[in-house]
Order: structure tokens, then C-alpha cells, then sequence
């Protein structure tokens, strides 16, 4: 019995994501892509990755309380690639969740992380005859008349959707954004399929009551029809381009609202390379600490001033160039999932960062509180700030991140995957896309070697204190107190301008350092 319980849970693995992923599927003209047929090959993943576990993990005699036997690389290795084929074959929202997949880094052993997130920027592509199709169906018109030319083939290819540039009869340079014809989707089809990974979600939980997992169904089932809409993400585009237009070294491409459905959306072309491309930077003049910086600025204000945050910030999405006064310019794309958060939980998020920051263990069990954890708060912590506890006890504005403390925060996350789970089941909601956030805006700064760069938490800092009190100013009732209030906060800033002045003084020079990565 427990053989079996330990067998299934290594397979959950990869069949919670195949639950996951088969709760939402599209209505297909292929026989290929039908549902039943979609449905089945995710049944036969989930059945063959349980099959390979017993065959290979569990035919050792390894102790299963040993690090050995959790972390044997290359059986979680064989069995993400077996998944990775599934999303693959049933493509559309199975590389969408695929894709999420590959974010989760406290829930999944590292061998999935890095096998789902060859999906960010390798995802299978649809022919051009299928994207006419699409485009004609959508414009009513001949992709022919509307484009006077039109690439081939896709310049950038995601889970729902691919991208081609175009240009328009008036010689404007566009970027078309089409959504693979298997994407479309049935109401009803989509509501049997969810019945269905409701019963798996319900199985799992007898079987594994501390594995729980409906949050990750919930919240893929609330997201994922958001970004099958075009007009939303067009919507969303149009209000962060506003938001944000006191950055004049931000770039959100302009909508062409005629030419834009549910299906088609077609924005204005914009050149630029990846941000996590070090190699582009170094050949284009363009400093990656400069751009780290930029992004650091930008984030703060969508996440502690704005609350409205752009959630799905892989390196494919946001582009850097140069300005012609030779400044760093940061162009943000796909603007189809956004996540919103209420006054309450950036005050008390705000809070919790302070106190990670000034190593205030009352105050990150009270902010922590507050957003649902509770007595967990030590590990919401780490999660937060992907750092380890000694790192947090330590003070993580002095303790480098190193890449051997990485390492081992992820060696102990299947020793702490029911906690983590359980976390995650507790935590605000609203927290849930700020914790994928924070995950890939990290993974930057690791790809650009910022990540021990004192700014970041300089920005951080003053964000924070800027949110907290901004929320304390509207509770004040009077000259006098929103005098105190004002007060308070600039002091609070000044303190922490004192201190960044005096870790400069310890550290090297951003000319130094930007050596050390060409």
C-alpha cells in the first residue's frame, strides 16, 4: 500500500499537470485534435509516467526518505519529457499550462522545470494556410487585400497563439497575432472535460490529502479563457501603455483596433532582442544592469503602487533596444494576463517585503497572516523571496545569492512539497500570479547576473514604504495626522537612502561589474 501511495505520488508529477491541462481543451477540425482523442493521450501520459516511476524509481532498493531516491535525476527526467510530448501533440492550451508548468518552481522536482520551459520560446507552430484561415474567418477578408505582404513564416510562436509581420497598404510595418486554429473552443466540450478533471482532483486528494492541488485547477480554469480573448488582451494593452507612460523608456505597442478580433490581433511592429540575451546587449551598446534596473522600476510600480501586473514576464515577452539618446528601452508584449490586486494585499505585501528585508521575523508572521498563511510564514517567506531561511536570517541585503544556495533551495523543495502545496491552497489568491511573477523575473536576473545587485533592493525598499504609507494616508483624518504621516514616510526614505549610500560603499562599481559578465 504504501508502495502504490509513494508510485502515484511521483505520477502526480505529471498527471496533476495533465489534469490540469485536459480541464481546458478546444473544439478541433482536425480528427487529430478532437477531444476524446486529446483526452486519451493525456490519460495514456499519466498511466505511462506512474508505469515508468514503478518500473525504474521504485525497482531500486534506495531508501524513500533519502535524498537519492526523490532526486533520482534521470527518471524525473524521462518522465517530463513524456509530458512535454503530450503538450506537443494536443498543443493549444496544453502548451498554455505546459508553459505554467515550467514556472512552478516550488512544486515540481527542477528536472520538470527545466524540461516545460523549452515551451516559452519553442512551442509548435501552425501552418500559414491554417493562420489565413483563421485570419479570414475572423476579418472577413482575404489576408491577401488586407496585407500587401505578409511573412511566411511566424517570428514568434506561443502556446496560443503565433505572430507574423505584415504590412498594411499605408506601409506600416505591423505585428499579426493569430490564434492557432486548434485553440477554438466549445462551451460544452469545456464544461464536460472540467467534470472530468474534477473527479481526478478529487481522487488525488483521497489518495494524497496533504497534495492539494484544486488551487492549481481553479486558477488554470479562471486564466487561461482570459487569454483566449484578443480583445481583452487589446483592452489590457491600451490601459498599461496609459498606466505607464510616465516611462519614457517603456514601449507598449499600439493596437490597431480595426484589424484586431478575439482571434487576430494586430499591434505595431517593434525590433528589439530578447531581455535575457546578454550577448544582444553587449553587441548593441546596451547595459544589462541599466535594463535590470529598468525592469526592477517597472514592476515595482504595477505591483506596490498600481496593483494591475503584468503576469507572464518570460524573457519571449519583454524585448530590449536602444533609444537615439543611447539609452536602454524595455518593450513589454503580450498583455493578455493581468493580475489585480486589492489596496489590502499590496499594504500587506509591501509589509511583508519590508520585514524580509530588515530580518523582522513578527512582522513576516504578521503580514503572512494577514495573506492567509498563518503559521507557515517562515516558508512563504522563501518562497516570496526565493531565498533560503539562512539567507532570510542572515539579512538577504548582505547574503550574495549564490548559485550553490540556489541550488540547494531547490534540493529541499520535495521535502517540503506538502507544505508548499498547502501554502499555495491558503495563500490570497490574488498572491498566486505575484509568486509565478517573481519566479520569472528572478530567472532574469539571474540570465543577466543582476541578482545580487544592490538597486534591487533600493527600489524594493522605497516601494514598499511608499506603498504602506500611501494606504496609511487614506486612513488619515486630519491636517495633523497626514502631516505625521508624511513625515514619517520621507524619514523612512531617507534612512533607506543612507544605507544604500553606505552598501555602495562596499560594493564594486557597475563599471566592474558590467566587465565581469562580457
Amino acid at each position: 500500500m504504501y508502495a502504490s501511495r509513494k508510485i502515484l505520488k511521483y505520477a502526480l508529477y505529471g498527471s496533476v499537470a495533465v489534469g490540469t491541462i485536459i480541464s481546458l481543451r478546444g473544439n478541433q477540425n482536425k480528427i487529430e485534435d478532437v477531444g476524446f482523442i486529446r483526452f486519451g493521450r493525456a490519460a495514456f501520459a499519466a498511466a505511462n509516467i506512474a508505469l515508468h516511476y514503478k518500473r525504474t524509481l521504485y525497482s531500486t532498493s534506495l531508501d524513500p526518505s533519502s535524498i537519492e531516491y526523490n532526486y533520482f535525476s534521470s527518471v524525473h527526467k524521462d518522465a517530463a519529457e513524456k509530458l512535454l510530448e503530450l503538450c506537443c501533440a494536443n498543443k493549444g492550451v496544453f502548451i498554455k499550462v505546459g508553459q505554467h508548468i515550467g514556472a512552478l518552481d516550488y512544486l515540481l522536482p527542477q528536472e520538470y522545470i527545466e524540461t516545460m520551459r523549452v515551451l516559452h520560446s519553442q512551442a509548435p507552430s501552425s501552418s500559414l494556410n491554417d493562420i489565413f484561415f483563421v485570419i479570414k474567418e475572423e476579418l472577413k477578408q482575404d489576408p491577401l487585400e488586407l496585407f500587401t505582404e505578409f511573412s511566411p513564416e511566424p517570428v514568434g510562436t506561443a502556446s496560443l497563439a503565433q505572430v507574423h509581420k505584415a504590412k498594411l497598404k499605408d506601409g506600416s510595418v505591423v505585428a499579426v497575432k493569430v490564434q492557432h486554429p486548434s485553440v477554438k473552443g466549445n462551451a460544452m466540450e469545456l464544461y464536460n472535460l472540467s467534470s472530468a478533471v474534477k473527479v481526478l482532483v478529487m481522487i488525488a486528494s483521497k489518495i494524497f490529502p496533504e497534495f492539494k492541488i484544486k488551487w492549481l485547477v481553479d486558477e488554470s480554469k479562471k486564466n487561461i479563457p482570459r487569454e483566449l480573448d484578443f480583445t481583452e488582451e487589446a483592452a489590457n494593452t491600451k490601459k498599461a501603455k496609459d498606466m505607464f507612460k510616465h516611462f519614457h523608456w517603456l514601449k507598449v505597442p499600439d493596437v490597431y483596433d480595426d484589424l484586431s478580433t478575439k482571434r487576430v490581433l494586430t499591434m505595431e511592429f517593434v525590433e528589439g532582442g530578447q531581455v535575457n540575451d546578454v550577448k544582444y546587449m553587449i553587441n548593441n551598446g546596451i547595459n544589462p544592469f541599466e535594463v535590470s534596473d529598468k525592469l526592477g522600476l517597472l514592476y515595482a510600480e504595477m505591483i506596490f503602487h498600481k496593483g494591475y501586473v503584468h503576469s507572464d514576464p518570460h524573457p519571449g515577452n519583454i524585448l530590449v533596444n536602444k533609444l537615439h539618446n543611447g539609452e536602454a528601452s524595455i518593450i513589454l508584449l503580450d498583455h493578455g494576463l493581468y493580475a489585480y490586486l486589492s489596496d489590502n494585499v499590496r499594504k500587506e505585501y509591501s509589509g511583508l517585503w519590508l520585514s524580509i528585508l530588515n530580518k523582522d521575523m513578527v512582522g513576516m508572521k504578521k503580514h503572512s497572516a494577514a495573506l492567509g498563511v498563518g503559521s507557515l510564514y517562515g516558508l512563504f517567506a522563501c518562497m516570496v523571496s526565493g531565498r533560503s531561511w539562512n539567507a532570510i536570517e542572515s539579512g538577504i541585503t548582505i547574503t550574495k545569492h549564490s548559485v550553490k544556495e540556489k541550488e540547494e533551495f531547490q534540493l529541499n523543495i520535495p521535502t517540503f512539497l506538502a507544505k508548499i502545496s498547502e501554502t499555495l491552497a491558503l495563500v490570497n489568491k490574488e498572491m498566486l500570479l505575484i509568486l509565478k511573477t517573481n519566479d520569472l523575473l528572478r530567472g532574469i536576473e539571474f540570465s543577466l547576473k543582476t541578482h545580487n545587485r544592490m538597486s534591487s533592493f533600493i527600489i524594493m525598499s522605497k516601494s514598499c514604504i511608499q506603498c504602506v504609507y500611501e494606504c496609511k494616508m487614506k486612513q488619515c483624518k486630519s491636517v495633523i495626522s497626514r502631516y505625521k504621516t508624511a513625515v514619517e514616510e520621507n524619514w523612512n526614505l531617507f534612512k533607506v537612502m543612507i544605507y544604500y549610500f553606505y552598501l555602495c560603499i562596499k560594493t564594486v562599481s557597475v563599471k566592474s561589474a558590467f566587465k565581469n559578465i562580457t
